[in-house]
């Protein structure tokens, strides 16, 4: 991470940034916009957010952190951090800069889901995001007091519109319980597993692709039988991290007549809202189930 490494030194040398305090205005930064857009909907008028992996389209794994994202990190008052190895980059622009007040948050650490081979893809666990808005929710007030009530509100909001989603969800497991699927790399896992189906991609294959590293010869044709056997009701493909192989995987599915199901794991902008985003996906899934 050498452009990373370059804005730890940058801001190593300063010491601390610190940004003209606006009242009643906290600013946030998130390591991933999905957790910059619950922050913003839970802060409302009242908070500032950066997010800074922001792109559908950029590798989420092969991103690099410039003096951009550094100096927010060090002028921010709330870093909403995911964890679990995967922005590794935050943890080293907090550690890099001085900022006495700032409220560092961890998802891992709030759903306190740990483990070598834990799944990071944490905003895909539906049933659990509420636990992560509540937690910022806290952050905020305690940053901000006078505007608590604002923010209790807001967060309120927040977990009633999850419900169409949640909705979908309880659709899929009460019409498909079981049924098997495959995906080329597990971002949707958590969502798969709250819906109730089965996951039959082999789990050497997924983690190559997730690792960025080329599947085993073995995993790969097991894989390719999964596709070309008819065995999985769906493929859902990250449409993020592609290799030849993934293609060539998405390719079989559309030639065997399988439903192929993109997914990311940055929040398209157009999507508008992260609840948008998951029930657009997951009404996407329970239609390919029924084809």
């Amino acid at each position: 991470m050498a452009a990373g490494l370059a804005a730890v030194a940058v801001l190593a040398g300063c010491g601390s940034a610190r940004a003209p305090v606006t009242p009643g205005v906290v600013r946030v930064v998130a390591g991933e916009n999905c957790w910059g857009n619950i922050a913003a909907q839970v802060g409302g008028r009242h908070v500032r957010v950066t997010s800074i992996l922001s792109s559908p389209g950029t590798d989420p794994h092969l991103y690099e952190a410039d003096v951009a994202s550094a100096l927010a990190v060090a002028q921010a008052q709330l870093v909403v951090a995911n964890g679990a190895g995967y922005d590794d980059f935050v943890s080293q622009l907090v550690g890099a800069t001085v900022n006495a007040g700032r409220v560092v948050l961890s998802v891992q650490a709030v759903l306190g889901l740990y483990g070598p081979d834990v799944n990071p893809h944490f905003w895909y666990d539906i049933p659990r995001v509420p636990r992560v808005a509540a937690a910022i929710e806290a952050a905020l007030a305690r940053l901000d007091p006078p505007d608590a009530k604002v923010f209790a509100a807001n967060l309120a909001a927040f977990d009633a519109s999850l419900r169409p989603v949640e909705a979908v969800i309880a659709s899929i497991r009460r019409g498909y319980p079981g049924a098997p699927v495959a995906y080329t790399e597990r971002v949707p896992g958590y969502l798969l597993q709250a819906a109730g189906l089965r996951v039959v991609t082999p789990p050497g294959f997924a983690a190559a692709i997730e690792n960025g590293n080329e599947p085993g010869a073995g995993d790969t044709a097991q894989m390719y039988r999964l596709i070309t056997s008819r065995k999985v009701r769906v493929l859902l493909y990250n449409a993020q991290a592609v290799s030849p192989v993934t293609q060539q995987v998405r390719a079989l599915a559309r030639q065997y007549g399988v439903p192929v199901i993109p997914v990311t794991e940055t929040m398209p902008p157009s999507s508008g809202s992260y609840q948008a985003w998951q029930l657009a996906q997951a009404t996407a899934l329970l239609g390919a189930l029924g084809e």
